[in-house]
């Protein structure tokens, strides 16, 4: 009985707690419970999940520093910039999104429109907060609005309008944002100093988008002033620095940069090193101590715990090397930095930089080239320092062309120039080099292999490694994997350079062993390739290497012109494309030493002209002035009808306007190709060329030249021809329009075969004759259309087509039908209204098929195909 009435009162008083506890009820006990409730469960997990998402938003984002840091720490990805929805987000922000909804559906007492639960405003804070840091900006917008709208008595309305803010900062709307977090301190008498903290912040960050860095800095010195925390005392005060330093203040730079140093361990360390190297940036070395900032510099790079920032820090020394003219040791110190694979791809393309622009102040291209390459990896292709450095990389491609071009044919036309006994004694020389060079290389690999740690390991008893052989050691699975020759990188690099030394470079298909398939070619010295076959290197004796000597008046010719060509365009692109009017000077005068074919030595003269003309007005000196004198005399007075000379007497005469420029006479033929004169065009085409040769607007002449060969001699030709203009000139314009038909249009021209007419709709009606009768086709034409006016066909049109150097074409276009053209032909022949009637024979053909017969040049096979 006792317990039943036990069991009776539990009841009564869980019933009587639960119904005081009502959302709906305006109790004491009801408004504790749930505010209780909100804040110790739901709230309290949800603000755990979102101060996990923002430390992992934090720890995956990696600062800049090479330029202004943002205010936030936060990685956002720009393809999720105003998201909406919440799919794909991040786990953490989805569960405090979730708990701060819960908290609003479960624990909510808002009653007669007034709320009575005071930690509901916390929930729609932390709601907003959650997608912001989800970048769904628009819906933390309605979730901070609300704070605004519903609670206006609530301790978070400064922080619900500097959220809403952010937001808008984030989604653009930067003139909004600062109207309204100016408002903001207008309004809002009772601020806390973080709060204003947080405002003055983005408030300089709203700025900075708009690039007002100046107005910035004001207010980025009010928050450095208000924070109190560290970590955004540090970000502020390094903020501030570049800030001045953009500015053009480097003495309060250094400044602001210290401020960040006197805070040392209390920010994160990256902060300080990156202050320590801004302060050396901006260093005086006129007036500094370089031997105080290389002593800081070396400390901190033998401190243990700057080892993670190692690579900014050698970049830093070099960067004073570099200042100081101590050229090897920069370049040691950039290597240095490269070495330690930073994850800052800006820092690296400085590295690269810096060796890509020694190497090419030495003239070592090929090289500069290799590292331009590098550079363009670590840079991001929408930049314009991206775009600036691949131009200039392209440039250098012709550069490295050239000169190595230039080079192999000095070499070769050097040696002979010698007597036979000299070159067999060079060669003797040479041979022997080779072979010393060889033995020494064995003993090398011999003895490095030997001491290489992958075999004293396994050399001892038992197969110990005693601590030498890690990789060995650490592979081991049952069996002794160590061992194994293919596990140890070293052994396998020392394999590869022997197989390469013995063999050369073998493709991988059968028979890789016979030398025949392989390819016997020069090698940048003139001289045959040493790999070429298997024992070569060492087999080959002098009268093989005199035997590959080229010979014969033709190969030498053909030498010369391509080395004159190359240093030719060597020295344009020197002066046109780099400026470096030293090289370009060097290149041309070289060139005029050789006593080149004519047609360069004139356009030589001139642009060393322009040279000594443009070094005298850089870096004015008597040397100059009358060198740049000596050459404008010399083509006035020995070349005065040509063009070169009528600019010197008459500089205000432009180019264009010049009936002998290249781009006046390009236009007269174009003319011509346009009237089909193609026989004529070609030869003169020739001429031209040939008076061009070295000129910039030469490759319009080549492709000219292809198009025209293509109308006149075919599928065939064309693609020759093209191929021609785009190996010849890979840079030009005009050699990539090459090697774009290359690649699109001419697979699809290949095809011979002609098309079924059963649904053609387009037709013409083809009357051939001989080149030698072109007056009878012109009288043709003439009565054709006469004849068509007659007939009141004014759809139809006529034209004259040359087919090849042996037949033209009179065609009638636009009909509609083959019984349509069989018809014309028969009113042509009997209509008595066509004062003289029409009686040649002609061929009708569909469009795509007449294309076809002009491309491939088979009539021929058309109408045998047709008369089957």
């Amino acid at each position: 009985m006792k317990l039943g009435i036990k069991y009776c009162c539990c009841f009564f008083f869980s019933v009587l707690f639960l119904t005081s506890c009502s959302r709906k009820k305006n109790s004491f006990v009801s408004r504790n419970f749930h505010a209780v409730t909100t804040e110790y469960n739901t709230l309290y997990n949800g603000e755990i999940a979102l101060d996990e998402g923002r430390t992992s938003l934090i720890s995956t984002f990696n600062d800049n520093y090479w330029d202004i840091l943002p205010v936030e720490r936060i990685a956002f990805k720009e393809e999720l910039s105003i998201r909406l929805n919440d799919d794909e987000g991040d786990p953490n922000f989805l569960k405090a999104e979730e708990k701060a909804i819960k908290a609003i559906q479960k624990h909510s007492m808002k009653i007669d429109g007034e709320e009575y639960n005071p930690q509901v405003d916390e929930a729609f804070m932390l709601l907003g907060k959650a997608r912001y840091f989800d970048q769904r900006f628009v819906p933390a917008l309605e979730a901070f609005n609300y704070v605004l709208a519903y609670y206006p008595k609530s301790n978070n309305i400064a922080q619900a309008k500097i959220w809403k803010q952010k937001a808008n900062i984030r989604l653009d709307n930067n003139e909004v944002a600062i109207e309204n977090l100016l408002k903001i301190f207008k309004i809002e008498d009772k601020l806390k100093d973080q709060d204003k903290a947080d405002a003055y912040a983005m408030l300089a960050q709203a700025y900075l988008n708009l690039e007002h860095k100046d107005t910035a800095l004001v207010y980025m010195k009010e928050a450095t002033r208000l924070t109190k925390k560290n970590e955004e005392r540090g970000r502020y005060n390094y903020i501030k620095g570049q800030l001045y330093n953009n500015l053009g203040h480097a003495d309060s730079a250094n400044m602001a940069f210290q401020n960040v140093i006197d805070l040392n361990r209390k920010i994160p360390r990256k902060y300080l090193i990156n202050a320590y190297v801004e302060q050396a940036r901006n260093f005086d070395y006129e007036k500094g101590d370089q031997v105080a900032l290389l002593e800081l510099l070396e400390d901190l790079q033998y401190n243990r715990e700057n080892r993670p920032f190692l690579d900014k820090i050698y970049y830093a020394k070099a960067e004073f090397f570099k200042k100081t003219n101590q050229i090897d040791s920069a370049l040691a110190n950039y290597n240095k930095s490269l070495r330690q694979d930073s994850p800052d791809k800006y820092l690296n393309s400085r590295d690269y930089l810096e060796f890509a622009e020694y190497n090419f102040d030495n003239a070592n291209y090929q090289t500069a080239g290799s590292y331009y390459d590098s550079v363009l990896g670590e840079l991001d292709d929408r930049t314009r320092e991206f775009r600036t450095i691949r131009k200039k990389r392209e440039n250098l491609t012709d550069v490295i062309k050239y000169e190595e071009l230039s080079q192999r044919n000095d070499s070769i036309l050097r040696l002979t120039s010698l007597s036979e006994e000299e070159q067999r004694s060079f060669f003797a020389a040479y041979i022997e080099k080779v072979k010393e060079q060889e033995r020494q290389d064995s003993i090398s690999r011999v003895e490095e292999i030997r001491n290489n740690e992958f075999f004293t390991s396994n050399n001892k008893a038992g197969g110990g490694t005693s601590g030498g052989n890690r990789l060995g050691s650490n592979a081991r699975s049952g069996n002794e994997l160590g061992e194994f020759y293919f596990y140890n990188t070293t052994a396998v690099a020392y394999g590869r350079q022997a197989f390469t030394k013995r063999w050369g470079k073998r493709s991988a298909i059968d028979g890789w062993r016979v030398s025949a398939i392989q390819n016997n070619s020069l090698n940048a010295g003139g001289l045959p390739s040493l790999s070429a076959s298997g024992d070569e290197t060492t087999s080959l004796s002098v009268d093989d290497y005199l035997a590959r000597i080229p010979k014969g008046e033709k190969a030498l010719d053909s030498l010369k012109k391509e080395r004159d060509f190359a240093y030719f365009q060597l020295g344009l692109i020197y002066k046109e494309k780099f400026k470096e009017y030293p090289l370009a000077s060097s290149r041309l005068e070289k060139l005029l030493e050789f006593v080149p074919e004519e047609q360069l030595i004139l356009p030589a003269k001139y642009n060393l002209y322009q040279i000594y003309t443009q070094m005298d007005a850089l870096f004015p000196s008597e040397a100059h002035g009358a060198k740049a004198t000596n050459y404008k005399q010399d083509i006035t007075t020995n070349y005065p009808d040509s063009r070169y000379a009528a600019i010197l007497n008459n500089p205000n005469t432009a180019l264009e306007q010049d009936a002998s420029s290249p781009e006046a006479i390009y236009n007269g033929l174009f003319r011509e190709f346009q009237n089909q004169r193609f026989e004529s065009l070609l030869t003169s085409l020739e001429e031209r060329i040939e008076q061009f040769y070295g000129d910039p607007f030469l490759p319009k002449f080549e492709l000219l030249k292809a198009t025209a060969l293509g109308r006149y001699k075919g599928y065939d030709a064309y693609r020759e021809a093209l191929k021609y203009v785009a190996l010849t000139y890979p840079r030009s314009e005009e050699g990539k329009s090459a090697q774009q038909l290359l690649n699109r249009a001419i697979p699809k021209m290949k095809f011979r075969s002609f098309a079924d007419e059963a649904t053609a709709t387009n037709w013409k009606m083809v009357y051939v004759f001989n080149n030698s009768d072109i007056q009878d086709a012109t009288a043709l034409k003439e009565q054709l259309d006469a004849a068509i006016e007659t007939l009141g066909y004014t759809n139809y049109a006529t034209s004259f087509d040359v087919y090849n150097d042996r037949q033209s074409f009179i065609v009638i276009h636009y009909l509609k039908s083959k019984s349509q053209a069989e018809g014309l032909t028969e009113l042509l022949a009997i209509n008595k209204d066509i004062k003289k009637p029409v009686t040649k024979e002609n061929t009708i053909i569909a469009s795509e098929n007449y294309k076809l017969i002009q491309l491939h040049k088979n009539l021929e096979d058309y109408i045998l195909q047709s008369t089957k």
